[in-house]
């Protein structure tokens, strides 16, 4: 029998139990919060997204972030949609007193606005639009709703476009021509002419209205939400949408504006000399935020807030000497920007003064901790999110405006993760290459005993301009991936971000540099430590840590095995990804010039220096990968077999850059600890 009393260590299997919480989207008042849980079944790969109303007027109390979910607790969750059918994309009307989000109906392909009241009553279906509705938005009137919907180029009416889809899916599948630089991105292709408009929904008939009819111009190709906003008289809608830049047909992402009543779009932002995107209204109407890159070619350069006055037409970059790069931001009101930015390893939130923000300016830390995500502030003083550490999946948060601690709202994970046995995270600072200081979190296993070397993972990030958080990731978690005990080095190597502009850009043409020595330091001192025990010691790592994974073999046997998923193998093999933009710059030369760059491009390209390359190497890919295409990884194995070295191959035909689908994440997962455990050992007992 087995004793459920006993703590027991996180397994690939238990990742899928786990309720998994989006973002927040608090009531204007601040009075409740409506935010989307996902569950999933016992079997299947698709999990369904339940939509839950908690009240936050009690949130303050001792109780409160101990037990939410208990019956009699304040702010107990109450569930607003029935868990059959998937509901997200939640939006409260500016009266607080309806809900605006999609959902596939019953038999349906595409997701489609729906509409319901909070007092009570049935959600009623207001969209059929072709391609789906996704980001609803209200407008001020509360009749309203802006939705975003594709159609096609050559189509760009929607019963056009539903005419389109229906005689494309009778025909079958269809060859790919083009003559673009672009032509596919992560795991699509973007042939088919599929464009983004935004449509003003009646919330009483129904009735949709591209505000944008003639527009052919993507938004943001990975995730399109958030790239636009309404402004507080609901009489303008600004965007984000790409431009071309001639003669060589660079993408760049600028800043629009159209009347909601419908007209021409006009650019705000024509001649910056790279991205612009995520415009932001100031409440009272007066300034439009955006953020600005400089570098077209550079795709880690820093974002800078940039305050373009409406009435005047000034375009004023804030906190030009603030060394780190926001990814979000949203108003708290006329003058107070909420931005979440990366500083040392964490996600955290910060405060901006809009109108003493100048170059001088510099944003006022609000909250540092773990990681924090999806900052949407309310008028009651403080700012909604999610948040989540090392040894916590995702709740929800709310953080004082005026500062003060993370306060937790909801525990819907709490109870599927009592009675597990978690790994300690802790924060190391080492001297890097070039004598830089370099920061780690490294992982403990559950039960480590002081004193006792582990065998130890280099989990690498991809990026190179990422990061190692305390946070909870869901594919590569690292709970799980310690729980057979293993200690694991989380490496912030040179090419992170959070780290200012000169340490991430330390990596340009110096992949296999710095970066590299770093996580070799990082190594030595934890077998120094003690930490770490030096005869069973390996690597792990996707994209660039792919990368890194298969190029550390390459210069040393001191790695029992390594993990290499979805890798670089051979730089110049960059061109045949779907962004391949800046690509000269990231590897030192230009691929169609190698008699000239050869030297320089294979100086760090793995493919060029496999001579010396015995490491046991476990390699995953999935074919649909867009991005390092999966040729890299065919190309690796090819090699290893070939010359004799131990090498497993782990292939997904229906993945990504990612591996997403539950059959897959535990086929992964159950690969990777395998041959983990084969190579070193697990000090854990089995099962």
């Amino acid at each position: 029998m087995t004793d459920t009393t006993k703590p027991r260590r996180l397994s690939p299997a238990d990742l899928w139990t786990l309720p998994r919480v989006g973002n927040p989207a608090p009531a204007p008042d601040g009075a409740f919060v409506v935010v989307g849980v996902t569950t999933f079944g016992a079997t299947g790969d698709e999990g369904k997204e339940r939509l839950y109303r908690i009240s936050t007027g009690s949130a303050g109390s001792p109780n409160a972030p101990n037990a939410p979910n208990a019956p009699n607790a304040p702010n107990a969750p109450i569930a607003l949609t029935a868990p059959e059918m998937s509901s997200s994309a939640p939006a409260v009307s500016p009266d607080g007193k309806q809900l605006a989000f999609v959902r596939k109906p019953p038999g349906a392909t595409v997701p489609q606005l729906h509409v319901m009241p909070l007092d009570g009553g049935e959600a009623r279906k207001l969209t059929d639009l072709p391609l789906g509705a996704s980001d609803p938005r209200w407008l001020p009137d509360g009749r309203h709703v802006l939705v975003i919907s594709p159609l096609y180029k050559g189509a760009l009416e929607v019963e056009a476009t539903r005419k389109l889809r229906e005689e494309r899916a009778k025909a079958g599948d269809r060859p790919h021509v083009t003559e673009d630089r672009l032509y596919r991105f992560w795991d699509r292709w973007l042939t088919d002419g599929e464009v983004p408009h935004l449509f003003v929904v009646d919330v009483e008939t129904g009735s949709a209205r591209d505000v944008m009819p003639a527009s052919e111009r993507w938004f943001d190709l990975m995730d399109p939400d958030g790239e636009h906003d309404v402004a507080p008289g609901g009489d303008q809608i600004a965007y984000s949408a790409h431009v071309v830049v001639q003669p060589h047909e660079l993408v760049r992402w600028a800043i629009f504006t159209v009347p909601v009543a419908g007209g021409e779009p006009v650019c705000l932002t024509p001649d910056a000399p790279a991205d612009t995107k995520r415009p932001r209204y100031s409440p009272d109407g007066r300034y439009l935020v955006y953020g600005a890159k400089r570098d077209i070619l550079n795709y880690a350069d820093r974002v800078r807030l940039v305050r373009f006055d409406r009435v005047t037409g000034e375009h004023v970059t804030l906190a030009e000497a603030w060394d780190r790069s926001p990814s979000a931001w949203e108003f708290a009101d006329a003058d107070t920007l909420v931005v979440e930015a990366e500083e040392r390893g964490h996600a955290c939130f910060f405060r901006l003064s809009v109108s003493a923000g100048g170059a001088g300016g510099t944003p006022e830390l609000l909250a540092r901790g773990g990681t924090l995500h999806g900052a949407r502030p309310a008028r009651d003083g403080f700012v909604y999110a999610q948040h989540h550490t090392a040894t916590r999946p995702p709740e929800v948060v709310r953080v004082p405006l005026a500062g003060g601690p993370v306060e937790v709202l909801s525990s819907f994970t709490s109870e599927a993760m009592t009675g597990f046995e978690l790994g300690h995270m802790e924060e190391i600072e080492l001297t890097g290459a070039g004598g830089e200081p370099v920061h780690m979190f490294l992982l403990l296993p559950p039960g480590h005993q002081p004193g006792r070397p582990c065998p130890l993972v280099q989990v690498l990030h991809g990026g190179p301009y990422g990061m190692h958080t305390d946070g909870w990731h869901w594919r590569w978690n690292t709970q799980v991936l310690a729980a057979p005990g293993y200690a694991l080095a989380l490496v912030n190597f040179h090419g992170s971000s959070s780290y200012g502009e000169r340490f991430a850009d330390a990596v340009l043409g110096d992949w296999g540099g710095k970066a590299a020595e770093d996580v070799m330091r990082a190594t030595d001192l934890l077998v120094e430590r003690g930490v770490a025990d030096p005869a069973r010691l390996a690597s792990a790592g996707g994209s660039y840590g792919g990368y890194l994974a298969c190029w550390l073999p390459t210069q040393t046997d001191r790695f029992k095995c390594t993990v290499v998923h979805a890798p670089v193998f051979s730089t110049s093999a960059l061109c045949s990804g779907d962004f391949t933009q800046g690509v000269e710059r990231e590897i030192g030369g230009e691929p169609w010039d190698l008699p000239r760059a050869r030297e320089a491009i294979d100086r760090f390209s793995p493919a060029a220096h496999t001579g010396k390359y015995r490491t046991p190497t476990l390699v995953t890919h999935g074919d649909k990968d867009y991005r390092c295409t999966v040729q890299n990884g065919l190309e690796l194995y090819g090699m290893l077999k070939a010359k004799g070295v131990p090498a497993r191959l782990c292939h997904y035909p229906d993945e990504n850059h990612w591996i997403l689908k539950r059959r897959n994440s535990l086929h992964w997962y159950g690969e990777v600890l395998a041959w983990l455990d084969k190579h070193l050992g697990a000090d854990a007992p089995r099962g």
